[in-house]
């Protein structure tokens, strides 16, 4: 206790702070989801200026043109691939969902159950005890609209974050007591250049292993190949657990075909994930943070709890935020970054302080 409070002002302060802390894991845990989404923004903004500044660096156009163009290119592929592959995909989907009663068939009887169908019919039954078609209509229906809101907000919030990316990184930082300044813009610089390094090499992981697998599966002949192959490249941006659920159908559309031909499938999923693990790991951790399995494995059970599903498909880079943090904050350590940035930081903290 400080020498110059009295027992009865010390107490009183622990229990302003006890009620402030309270107050704030209140806040926090009341718009947790809403905070998701400030994120996913976030995320998908720093992807958004990186490539905004790669077209501004070889058009040598303004930002604002930059940013126009990085967004119209970012449509376009997205509009040519859904034209060329995307009726391919939904297509082979739906004949996935058809086939879905024979592949139970087979797992189920690998497993050594009698009657596989009857078995998930008792499941289903149990889980929707209480459903209504009705109920199941509109609470579909509020799940879809809900998505696209807030699949909207992301992208439009990360476009208006692209756009003046210092203006707002400014205004938090103002936010922040004078003699915080400093750290907290490296702080944030290297949160940022960490994610930027990880978005990369999980988009390459994700072209790879999206590519080696449909190409695989055509060799192996296993059908809705290309589907398989698609959803076994989205998956890949959530580590370990996106491969085993990818890896399902495939194995269960082998198993039809016979155990031969599931073990080959098995093998191929294995040699690709063992590759991307040799290859392209190592890349993104040198740049970025090395994320351990068993700690990656750890934050998606807890920020899945947390979060919900958004949170799953977000714990890697949440959990690529939370090590940097803990490593400029508390355990002291540095991140390196560009003089040119670093000085233009220092500028803008210096204006700002004496406005």
């Amino acid at each position: 206790m400080p020498a110059n409070l009295r027992p009865a002002d010390f107490s009183f302060r622990l229990v302003l702070m006890a009620a402030a802390l309270v107050v704030a894991g209140l806040l926090f845990w009341e718009l947790r989801h809403l905070l998701l989404l400030v994120f996913a923004a976030v995320l998908l903004a720093i992807a958004l200026t990186a490539f905004t500044q790669l077209i501004k660096d070889w058009l040598g156009t303004g930002w604002a043109l930059s940013l126009l163009v990085a967004t119209l290119v970012i449509a376009a592929a997205v509009a040519g691939f859904s034209f060329l592959l995307g009726s391919r995909i939904a297509g082979e989907i739906t004949q996935l969902a058809e086939r879905a009663p024979e592949l139970a068939v087979s797992v189920g009887n690998w497993f050594g159950l009698e009657d596989p169908l009857q078995w998930l019919e008792q499941q289903a039954r149990r889980v929707f005890r209480n459903f209504t078609l009705l109920s199941g209509i509109s609470g579909l229906s509020t799940v879809i609209y809900s998505g696209l809101v807030q699949t909207f907000l992301v992208v439009a919030g990360a476009i208006y974050l692209a756009a003046r990316p210092r203006t707002y990184r400014q205004g938090f930082l103002k936010l922040l007591p004078h003699t915080w300044r400093s750290e907290a813009a490296d702080v944030i610089a290297s949160a940022a250049g960490a994610l930027r390094v990880w978005l990369l090499g999980q988009f390459l992981a994700m072209i790879t292993v999206g590519l080696a697998t449909t190409l695989g599966l055509l060799a192996l002949g296993i059908p809705s190949a290309v589907a398989l192959g698609f959803l076994a490249g989205v998956l890949e941006f959530v580590p370990y657990v996106g491969a085993v659920l990818s890896a399902a159908p495939a194995i269960a559309l082998g198993l039809v075909e016979g155990p031969t031909k599931a073990l080959l499938v098995l093998g191929l999923y294995f040699a690709i994930q063992q590759a991307e693990g040799l290859l392209l790991a190592p890349l993104i951790q040198r740049k970025a943070v090395d994320l351990a399995p068993a700690l990656a494995i750890f934050a998606i059970v807890a920020f899945g709890i947390v979060f919900g599903p958004m949170g799953v498909v977000l714990a890697a880079p949440l959990t690529v935020l939370s090590v940097v943090l803990v490593k400029a904050l508390w355990l002291q350590e540095g991140g390196e970054r560009p003089g040119a940035e670093a000085q233009a930081e220092r500028a803008d903290l210096e204006s700002s302080a004496g406005s």
